[in-house]
């Protein structure tokens, strides 16, 4: 509420916030809180809020005042199928025709909430029970059977196109639909290898922080943010020094996940900055810890997603 209310130069109170925020022009104010940010590139999951009921990446990206991107979530495609009845056969191909030409229609990613839907200890694809997953209609890719079908017919097309996209995977906590001890990202270990050309980026990982920062420091292609954590957890910093215990500065990605509520973009990049401020400082000299924070902050996502 304080750097909200420094930000709006208003009282520090949350009546006089909240005051603030009533009487400002929606736009204006996701606005003010979205250029405060210093954001050069917005990526966002195309897949929340739901189509048709968020403001679109590249609305996003003007009242941001940057560029913007979209991330194709593989469970909102999915779900367009199961919505307009497709068979197996026509669900699979589906998937796996918007992946593989999903960098030309302008993705620079992949994501999966497997996580939310069935966990991430991910099995060998079943046709069969996939098959039988989609008797009765499913308009939700929840079946554990289904979801792993399609999510390997999606990273198979895309490895398959000799350039694979970066694929985000959500870890560790969320909402309450999720059952956290599945959403463990060491559970990803024998995916992350039969796909070792593609790069994973483990978002979010609380309190698996060091168990991602373990399969960075582990596995070249993997990639980890704590996006989400910060800004909810409450030491900041820590959280930080926990995804540098082992992975490089080269592995670590800044991202807010803030969606729905704009005072998330604004929080997030503050809480980040002042983290890295704080650890860098402590195991760097200031060139160094600068130059790490810029790529922490900046140039491992444009080298990554290639921007």
């Amino acid at each position: 509420m304080r750097a909200l209310a420094e930000l709006f130069d208003c009282e520090p109170t949350e009546d006089a916030v909240f005051a603030y925020r009533r009487a400002t022009d929606p736009d204006a104010y996701a606005t003010l809180l979205l250029r405060a940010t210093g954001t050069e590139w917005l990526l966002i999951d195309d897949g929340f809020p739901v189509p048709g009921e968020g403001v679109t990446w590249d609305r996003m990206g003007e009242l941001a005042g940057c560029r913007s991107a979209p991330v194709m979530r593989i469970e909102r495609v999915a779900e367009e199928g199961l919505a307009a009845g497709d068979a197996l056969d026509d669900l699979r191909e589906r998937v796996r025709g918007a992946v593989a030409g999903a960098r030309a229609d302008g993705f620079v990613g992949l994501k999966t909430v497997a996580a939310y839907r069935s966990g991430l200890d991910v099995a060998a694809p079943d046709t069969v029970a996939a098959e039988a997953a989609l008797d009765g209609g499913p308009k939700r890719l929840a079946d554990k059977a289904l979801l792993e079908l399609l999510l390997d017919d999606a990273l198979a097309a895309n490895a398959g196109t000799g350039e694979p996209l970066p694929v985000q995977v959500h870890c560790g906590f969320g909402d309450s639909d999720l059952f956290l001890p599945r959403a463990d990202p060491t559970l990803l270990g024998p995916l992350i290898e039969r796909y070792a050309a593609t790069p994973f980026v483990l978002l979010h990982c609380y309190p698996f922080v060091r168990q991602a920062g373990w399969l960075a420091h582990v596995y070249g292609n993997v990639f980890l943010d704590v996006s989400l954590t910060i800004p909810h957890v409450w030491r900041h910093a820590e959280m930080v020094r926990e995804a540098l215990e082992l992975a490089p500065v080269s592995k670590l990605l800044y991202a807010s996940d803030a969606a729905k509520t704009p005072e998330l973009y604004f929080l997030a990049a503050r809480g980040w900055r002042a983290a890295l401020a704080e650890v860098l400082a402590e195991a760097l000299e200031p060139a160094e810890a600068e130059a790490a924070a810029r790529r922490v902050l900046r140039d491992n996502a444009i080298g990554l997603h290639g921007l």
